[in-house]
């Protein structure tokens, strides 16, 4: 065969190559289907005495019925409590309550503020 035949079979090759479409790999992970209702439990927190972060978090849950509870150590040193559940269609419902009284320091500004000097 001659040179051109080689680069006309190459250019069909291409064309026909080019019109095909592309078809990505189908994964090959299949997840497992449901055994039955949800059912997990979980608790964590968190209490660093030197950055002041203290809050965590506790929930269970057994099909469509749901409880737990979450804290956090506010910046104005009370403590939020949040204790909630979920039964089936009656949505989410929570009760708040808070711990402490809050307290604020006073203010004080930074060394390196400087009033705007007067213009007479």
């Amino acid at each position: 065969m001659t040179p051109k035949v080689y680069v006309l079979a190459a250019l069909v090759a291409v064309v026909i190559a080019d019109n095909i479409p592309y078809t990505p790999p189908r994964p090959s992970y299949n997840a497992p289907a449901p055994a039955g209702p949800a059912q997990y439990n979980f608790d964590w927190s968190v209490n660093d005495v030197n950055s002041g972060n203290d809050y965590g978090h506790n929930e269970a849950r057994n099909g469509y019925d749901t409880e737990g509870s979450y804290y956090v150590q506010l910046p104005d040193g009370r403590l939020q409590s949040v204790t909630y559940t979920v039964n089936g269609d009656s949505g989410y419902v929570a009760q708040v309550e808070h711990q402490g009284e809050a307290q604020y320091s006073a203010y004080q500004p930074s060394p390196s503020y400087r009033p705007t000097p007067g213009y007479a």
